[in-house]
């Protein structure tokens, strides 16, 4: 029996760290197998899933532009990725292709691990965009009795978009709201690219949040930014995006390899490393 290897795709794909998580998990705990980029162009993607039970392949991570078409190509969604209209990680069981999505999940174990009890007297939230990632960290939220949960977006129809896919606990918003949404927020995520190396500056004030606020960047190259560096300087908690990737690794690896791996300070400093090497 050949040894099992996963793949995550996309167009571009070679900015991916996943095979430095999975290839360190396989690493840490003797497993013989491999974690790869696989480059798929846009116009062969539906070629790529049609053949995905002969490709040699156990499972995959999906990333932009392929996460609507691996939607459609699953033969079965766990529930939450059906919840989401999304996925991020397909795996192979008895022959059918099994879809999830994952990044909800490595949301709540990244905050769990960085900020025990951020949960524990919830209320209202701001979350910053509205696209997939957006509507995972609003799931995860709702899961935990965050509400209500402010969408802001510079595009209105999209945060309505997702309120209309949670119900009223989503309360869509446009940024010139959200001087007045900080001040009762338990919670602020950022989802958006902004901060991110090569992007603007994300302009919030962290001034106008309440002394126990938490402050959640989802960028994670830089690793502080902007924001989260304005939020310690308060005196906030503040918890960057890097455990979110790592964590949402968890539940792929699992499926393709057997073993559930952990996320720990040595996988992180491995995966830092690639970050600073740029």
């Amino acid at each position: 029996m050949s040894e099992p290897k996963a793949c995550v795709i996309g167009w571009p794909i070679k900015h991916s760290r996943s095979p430095v998580i999975h290839r360190f998990w396989l690493n840490a705990l003797g497993i013989a197998g491999d974690y790869v980029l696989q480059p798929v162009e846009p116009d062969t993607v539906k070629a790529f899933f049609a053949g995905f039970r002969d490709s040699g392949y156990v499972g995959c991570n999906v990333t932009v532009p392929h996460k609507e078409a691996a939607f459609a190509a699953v033969d079965e969604m766990e529930p939450v990725a059906e919840t989401l209209g999304a996925l991020n990680t397909i795996w192979l069981e008895g022959g059918r292709l099994v879809g999830a999505s994952t990044d909800s999940f490595g949301f709540l174990a990244n905050l769990d691990g960085a900020a025990a009890g951020w949960h524990a007297d919830p209320g209202a939230a701001v979350v910053l965009g509205a696209g997939g990632a957006a509507r995972a960290i609003a799931w995860a939220l709702l899961s935990r009795g965050f509400a209500p949960i402010h969408v802001v977006n510079r595009t209105p129809a999209r945060a309505k978009a997702l309120a209309e896919r949670f119900g009223p606990s989503i309360r869509p918003a446009g940024w010139p709201d959200l001087p007045t949404l900080l001040p009762s927020a338990r919670l602020l995520v950022n989802t958006t690219s902004l901060g991110m190396e090569g992007q603007p500056d994300l302009r919030v004030d962290v001034g106008a949040l309440g002394d126990h606020a938490l402050v959640n960047d989802l960028v994670y190259s830089p690793l502080e930014t902007t924001l989260l560096a304005n939020a310690r300087s308060r005196g906030l908690a503040a918890v960057d995006g890097l455990g979110m990737l790592l964590h949402q690794a968890v539940p792929g690896f699992e499926h393709w390899f057997g073993t559930r791996p952990e996320v720990t300070p040595e996988l992180r400093a491995a995966v830092l490393a690639t970050l600073d090497d740029g």
